[in-house]
């Protein structure tokens, strides 16, 4: 009887499946709300203090943003990274814009003027400032980091909501991280779209200027849409009026105003969603279709014309109506059905086609190679003439020697008496038959020097001692005249 008594409070301690199951999940739960649940860690009267704080936007924070802007567009015309992104780190343009989205999330119509006006100034003196910039400086040109700002895509509406919410996470949390807040400026990229948009207004390209603005206006939007949510999540308290008609009246407004700014909004990301799709099968369609054709070479890179729905290729081959029709039939296909509504512009090329070209330049390299050959050719008789000048020379002064005559090779003494007096420019030497009595005849050495004419005559009479002393002892001679040519 005990035994049986034992058996059933055995049964009874083990737990059944179910049990386990709900355990498991019981426990997975828990793991997963102490993972992601931060509402503990908000601290909400903190946050919107620091968020009211960062509002506002005079002394101080308008000298910062002047010298963010002289940054970022000095960073954008040099096309240096790393100063753009020096410029967003010390940029104050987050706050009016986080304030925006908190004035919606708690129904504060008066932190909701004060955010945008204060928006509004700073994107009116960033604007200001960056004209100036670009007006004046003279180095002023189109830089890949200038043109990555005049055309958003679906990645840009993705980072500025992804790093607004981690923005709000960070700023809500109880002792800010600042590492994130940062990074958020960094990656969102508020400060280069507005320095775009100065150079746009300073250079008279209204293209530059309204994509650089719509890229802003995106960061803008999604920013604000990712504090009001993170705000909603949390629960913060909702701004309090003196009395519910008030309170009503501002929710309702704010509630206008929220949509207003979202149907926009969402209208957007569709349009930059679409937009990135067109670009993905273009870029598919450009690899797989264009360049794969035979024997076809491409003069630069395709484009793509969203305004006028074109895509616009040039060939260095000439373009038969067969082909143009070829490439039109497979813009159809289902795979590139976003493409359906472009057309294709193909420019090829009507006179030189490739075997033209490449025949040509065989041609010029032929030219090119029987032109170094005649070079070739004459270097080498020069080299040959000037090795018989030197042996005749050689051979001359030889015989010179061999005849016991009072002769050296006059080119080294030439040579080394340029080298001792740079002022000469001029040397002879000849035996000379002279008489002083009209009967007698005598043969002179006589050297004749042509001098600088800028050379004073005072200067020239002492050298021209030391000369014939030298030239004396060099040449082994008994007496030596010296004459000047004029």
């Amino acid at each position: 009887m005990s035994d049986i008594i034992n058996n059933e409070n055995n049964d009874n301690s083990t737990p059944s499946s179910k049990e386990i199951s709900s355990d498991i999940k019981k426990k997975v739960k828990n793991f997963l709300t102490e993972l992601f649940d931060y509402r503990d860690d908000a601290d909400q009267k903190a946050a919107l203090e620091e968020i009211k704080e960062g509002i506002p936007f005079k002394g101080a924070t308008a000298w910062i943003l002047i010298f963010a802007v002289f940054v970022a567009s000095i960073g954008l015309n040099a096309d240096s990274t790393a100063v753009v992104i020096g410029a967003m780190l010390i940029s104050p343009l987050m706050g009016p814009i986080v304030g925006l989205g908190m004035s919606f999330a708690i129904n504060d119509i008066d932190t909701f003027k004060k955010s945008l006006i204060n928006l509004g100034v700073m994107i009116g003196l960033s604007l200001f400032a960056s004209f100036m910039f670009f007006y004046f400086f003279p180095l002023s040109e189109d830089t890949s980091e200038l043109l990555g700002r005049t055309k958003p895509d679906i990645r840009d509406v993705l980072i500025a909501f992804f790093g607004g919410l981690a923005l709000m996470v960070a700023k809500t949390k109880k002792g800010t991280i600042a590492s994130v807040i940062f990074g958020v400026a960094i990656a969102t990229a508020l400060m280069p779209p507005l320095c775009t948009a100065g150079y746009g207004l300073a250079k008279g390209n209204l293209i530059y200027f309204g994509g650089a603005m719509y890229l802003f206006t995106i960061n803008t939007i999604f920013i604000a849409l990712a504090g009001f949510i993170v705000l909603k999540l949390l629960k913060f308290p909702m701004h309090k009026y003196a009395n519910t008609a008030t309170r009503k009246r501002y929710a309702t407004i704010a509630t206008v105003i929220g949509i207003a700014v979202m149907i926009p909004a969402i209208f957007t990301f569709i349009k930059v969603f679409e937009e990135s799709q067109i670009e993905i099968q273009y870029r598919a369609f450009i690899k797989n279709e264009v360049r794969t054709i035979p024997n076809f070479q491409l003069i630069g890179d395709p484009e793509l014309d969203f305004n006028n729905k074109e895509i616009r290729m040039s060939f260095f081959n000439e373009v038969t109506d067969g082909e143009r029709s070829l490439l039109a039939n497979q813009l159809k296909d289902v795979e590139y059905q976003r493409l359906k509504d472009f057309q294709i512009k193909i420019k090829g090329s009507d006179t030189k086609s490739f075997e033209l070209i490449t025949t040509a330049y065989n041609e010029k390299r032929e030219e090119l190679q029987e032109s170094k050959n005649i070079i070739a050719g004459l270097q080498k008789q020069i080299t040959e003439l000037q090795e018989t000048i030197s042996t005749l020379n050689a051979r001359i002064e030889q015989n010179a020697e061999n005849r016991n005559e009072k002769v050296i090779a006059f080119s080294r003494i030439a040579k080394d008496a340029k080298i001792r007096y740079n002022e000469i420019e001029e040397i002879n030497f000849a035996n000379v038959l002279s008489s002083k009595d009209f009967i007698k005849i005598d043969t002179i050495p006589l050297a004749t020097i042509k001098w600088n004419s800028k050379v004073r005559d005072s200067v020239i009479r002492p050298k021209e001692r030391e000369l014939r002393t030298w030239l004396q002892k060099e040449m082994n001679l008994d007496t030596l005249f010296i004459s000047r040519k004029k």
